[in-house]
């Protein structure tokens, strides 16, 4: 993974835009609350289904998905990305069957299924190809380099990060060059780059902010919070930069990334060894996940609550027994890094070597 992406490309121009609202939908922002792009767009897709036109019920259709997606109603995102690609195929729209197919590798993603995340976002990207539709290629492979990232393969997918960090600013989208810039932070915050991972998402809350691009400056902050907490025990300017983020999560009803923030919260104040504190808020990121049926934000918050009951005199077999069953289940999911963190919360709480062979939890 490069050191130098601050040469990559040119400054980002204009303000960010939702390419997943087309047709009728086209006219909403990127910061529009979910609620209103549901309603709205179920509104327009039953329109769209008594007049018969295919493809705009699949345009309308992909926005239903995304905002079931992101509110954490995944079953109904489910059953909608499937209609949308099923009304695109019937019209023969192949740009709209690679987005749809982009919704559902998302969502394959989100729910820890990530093999066919994989699988579908491959044949998005390949089928956007075709289609002659370069921004779903662009999102479709960039879906693939975050589902490799969030699986800790850096290697492999550090290069994608940049090429598509440097395609989004020669074409000025700023929305995929907050996401660009906000992954390959991430990826050097946990290798313990931290100064560069701090610019890096500064530079991302920074375009994001000029690009009016609220979700992307929310996740930007929680970066930024992550670092300073890590790398400089500033707990207060942690702290506060996550409630600002959380004014937008809650003003979009951005259900995931709130619920991210929560745990992240539960980060600060764990660093800061206000134990009592960190168990609360991360029992409640714990209950959000599980209300989305999220299970990467499920297990990361377990980690955090067993990590935080251990401090507050949690018996240490105990404490042990649930690490084990944790590891289990990141390796069924396949999030390598996070694997390697419930060893070091073993170590660093003096329950390991963890017990092998435990069975882990079903979803």
């Amino acid at each position: 993974m490069s050191q130098t992406v601050e040469t990559v490309g040119s400054a980002v121009r204009g303000k960010a835009f939702a390419p997943e609202y087309q047709g009728a939908l086209g006219s909403l922002s990127v910061n529009s609350s979910l609620t209103e792009v549901l309603e709205h767009g179920i509104r327009e897709l039953r329109a769209a289904e008594a007049a018969g036109e295919r493809r705009e019920v699949a345009r309308c259709g992909l926005a239903v998905a995304e905002a079931y997606r992101r509110l954490g109603r995944v079953e109904e995102a489910d059953r909608a990305w499937k209609a949308s690609y099923r009304a695109a195929r019937d019209a023969g729209d192949v740009g709209a069957m690679a987005w749809a197919l982009w919704s559902g590798g998302t969502l394959a993603r989100q729910r820890g299924a990530l093999a066919l995340a994989y699988r579908l976002l491959r044949l998005a990207a390949e089928t956007g190809e075709r289609g002659g539709d370069v921004v779903v290629r662009g999102y479709s492979l960039a879906g693939l380099a975050e589902t490799g990232r969030i699986q800790g393969d850096y290697q492999a997918v550090g290069e994608l990060h940049e090429q598509l960090l440097a395609e989004a600013r020669r074409r000025g989208e700023a929305r995929h060059t907050v996401w660009a810039l906000e992954g390959i932070a991430q990826m050097h915050r946990n290798t313990g780059s931290y100064d560069t991972a701090l610019a890096l998402f500064e530079e991302a809350a920074e375009t994001a902010e000029r690009a009016e691009d609220r979700r992307g400056w929310a996740w930007a902050l929680r970066g930024i919070a992550d670092v300073v907490s890590v790398r400089d025990g500033d707990v207060e300017r942690a702290l506060r930069l996550l409630s600002e983020a959380e004014v937008a999560c809650r003003d979009m009803k951005l259900s995931s990334a709130l619920a991210y923030n929560h745990k992240m919260r539960g980060n600060v104040l764990y660093r800061a060894g206000r134990y009592e504190e960190a168990r609360d808020v991360y029992a409640r990121a714990l209950e959000e996940f599980r209300a989305m049926d999220e299970p990467r934000g499920t297990a990361l918050s377990r980690l955090g609550l067993a990590k935080s009951r251990a401090r507050l005199g949690r018996d240490a077999a105990e404490t042990a027994a649930e690490l084990a069953e944790l590891r289990g289940t990141l390796d069924r999911i396949g999030l390598r890094h996070a694997r390697d963190m419930v060893e070091k919360a073993a170590a660093e709480l003096g329950v390991g070597p963890l017990p092998t062979g435990g069975a882990g939890v079903g979803r």
